[in-house]
């Protein structure tokens, strides 16, 4: 038995690798550490939440003491770091929790996997630690790392931070960079959960600028299988990246879904461009398909069309959430224990 300390587990990818793990595998057992911020949601893990091999603590991967505690009665052996602040936007809108949560919480992470001489810490990072591309190229694992907002900047560290580590301590880290996510349990301030609720309310859908950026998407569980295998067997001190080669323009996405839903595009809304708001991301994933033999099994044509009708049958799941009811749900659990 494998024991994976998996962080920021209620959040949107990491429900949705705890989920794809446990249903495959059963010679593992995930402790999730989520402290539950507005995105995590533990409805997310409604089919495993009584799982033998599966249990949740709520706390911040920044409490040394919890985290110390959790590695010692659980003996954890493995660490999956998913947990971060990730929203764009409101890094710009405030920082200072993204440095918390991203690069001090990674830190306490290292240093207790260092303590208990873990045997790997696999750090969840981003695409966007490489900056913005041109109109041509990919990013692969030796672009020099120019993040442009307090987000990537926060991830950068966190990822240089991890690779310290390594070079310093011999500890056993390896590093995924991943492309756009897309699929269900998506928080809806999210570019194509935000659309596909808009379009199904009959509001506007905000673009920004002029719609013309440009991301490489991938299906939450093709990046969950990557994961898998760069925990599994990803070379230690590396970094891979994670990407399905679908790059797609924002505004070609808009209305893709309203087609999809069969609305008009009067409902296209150009709103004011972010501030360093990256033109495109690109990633070559060569590395992780010549090396550990992934590929992704899912198209962007079908896998958009499962997100969207996926949203459109779990209606009360995000409605629960832009009311605010889901964050009673742990209450709900865990409150009379």
């Amino acid at each position: 038995m494998k024991n994976i300390l998996v962080t920021g587990g209620a959040g949107f990818i990491g429900s949705n690798y705890i989920n794809y793990v446990l249903n495959k595998r059963d010679d593992i057992f995930i402790v999730n550490l989520d402290k539950l911020t507005y995105a995590g949601n533990l409805e997310n893990l409604k089919s495993i939440e009584n799982n033998r091999n599966y249990t949740f603590v709520k706390g911040d991967i920044v409490n040394g003491e919890l985290v110390d505690y959790l590695f010692r009665k659980y003996n954890i052996e493995y660490v999956v770091n998913f947990a971060a602040e990730s929203h764009v936007d409101r890094s710009i809108l405030g920082s200072e929790v993204f440095y918390q949560s991203n690069v001090i919480g990674t830190n306490v992470l290292l240093e207790a996997g260092k303590r208990f001489g873990i045997k790997k810490f696999l750090q969840v990072s981003t695409d966007e630690v490489y900056g913005s591309l041109g109109p041509e190229g990919l990013f692969t694992e030796e672009n020099q790392i120019v993040p442009n907002s307090p987000y990537s900047s926060s991830k950068a560290a966190a990822d240089l931070m991890a690779l310290s580590f390594y070079h310093t301590h011999g500890m056993p880290v390896v590093i995924t960079r991943y492309s756009n996510n897309y699929g269900p349990y998506q928080f809806p301030e999210k570019l194509i959960p935000l659309m596909i609720i808009n379009i199904l309310n009959d509001k506007k859908l905000p673009v920004y600028g002029d719609g013309l950026n440009v991301r490489d998407w991938i299906y939450v569980l093709d990046h969950n299988k990557a994961v898998d295998l760069v925990l599994e067997n990803g070379k230690i001190g590396n970094v891979y990246n994670i990407g399905a080669s679908q790059e797609m323009k924002n505004i070609e996405i808009v209305k893709l879904i309203l087609n999809i839903l069969g609305k008009d595009e009067s409902l296209i809304e150009y709103v004011k461009d972010r501030p360093g708001h990256d033109r495109r991301y690109a990633i070559d994933s060569s590395k992780i398909q010549n090396e550990l033999g992934w590929t992704p099994d899912y198209k962007f044509e079908q896998a958009i069309q499962d997100t969207v009708k996926w949203y459109v049958e779990n209606k009360n799941w995000w409605e629960r959430i832009i009311s605010g009811d889901y964050q009673k749900y742990y209450a709900n659990l865990y409150g009379n224990k």
